[in-house]
């Protein structure tokens, strides 16, 4: 029988072929807002499948993007938090960097951990205490000055501060922890309000990695909370992460995390 982790894995593979077949169809058309962010038929679909077949491998509550909140999930110790396509705007462009985010809490912490870029095919995969993958391989966090950044914040001039840093700008929250991960990049940050979804899969992804990833304050991060939100993202490999937070804390957080009031959580 597979384990729970290659189910996912399956799962996760099978919510991206969603994806794809929609963007090579007419229903990539059918874009809309809500909240604060465009949804597509493909976030629709893929949180469908999501939904369906998760909690069939393993009962626990669900968070998603995409699907109502039910308060339901507070009373549970278990819970899967998952964006079914974080990267929507890049997914509307055409550009690879979208990704399908995968967690499982149990009392507030990631536990099991997939990220899917369907574009590419990677998948990136972590059990707490076992490490992390990427295809199958071992990856660990790499030092250096590589920033991977927001586009919509470094556009807003959110890095105009960090010049010191090579500033390569990605898509997806989701993606970039994983690429951190890997090595791809040795820090990211976002000194806004994050939701859950956006960071639950990628936090551990780090962490087994070998990495640090806490929120911008450097406080860990607890996920299911009532407000399922968290106060920015600082993650990294160690000694690349310490110094960003040190640059934090004179920066401060961003006028989004203010008019939240999430600065003083």
């Amino acid at each position: 029988m597979p384990s729970l982790l290659d189910s996912v894995i399956s799962t996760a593979h099978a919510a991206g072929r969603c994806i794809v077949d929609i963007s090579d169809s007419a229903q990539l058309a059918a874009v809309e807002k809500i909240g604060q962010g465009p949804v597509t038929a493909a976030d629709r679909a893929a949180d469908t499948l999501l939904r369906e077949q998760l909690p069939a491998l393993l009962p626990a509550a669900w968070l998603s993007e995409e699907t109502a909140d039910d308060p339901v999930r507070l009373s549970q110790s278990r819970v899967w938090i998952v964006d079914p396509l974080d990267g929507t705007k890049e997914f509307i462009a055409g550009l690879p960097e979208y990704a399908i985010s995968i967690g499982l809490v149990d009392a507030g912490r990631p536990v099991l951990a997939v990220i899917h870029q369907p574009a590419t095919g990677d998948t990136w995969w972590a059990e707490s205490g076992k490490g992390a993958y990427l295809n199958g391989e071992r990856i660990h966090a790499t030092e250096g000055r590589r920033l991977l950044a927001s586009r919509s914040e470094t556009r807003g001039g959110e890095f105009a501060d960090l010049a010191e840093w090579e500033i390569v700008p990605i898509g997806s929250i989701a993606l970039k922890l994983a690429y951190v991960a890997c090595g791809r990049g040795s820090v990211t940050i976002s000194r806004g309000p994050k939701w859950e979804w956006d960071v639950c899969a990628g936090a551990l992804l780090v962490r087994e990695a070998g990495g640090l990833c806490d929120d911008m304050f450097g406080t860990p991060m607890h996920f299911n909370k009532t407000h399922p939100k968290v106060r920015g993202v600082l993650a990294g490999a160690p000694a690349a992460a310490g110094q960003m937070l040190e640059r934090l804390r004179l920066l401060g957080p961003s006028e989004r995390m203010v008019r939240e009031g999430l600065e003083a959580s």
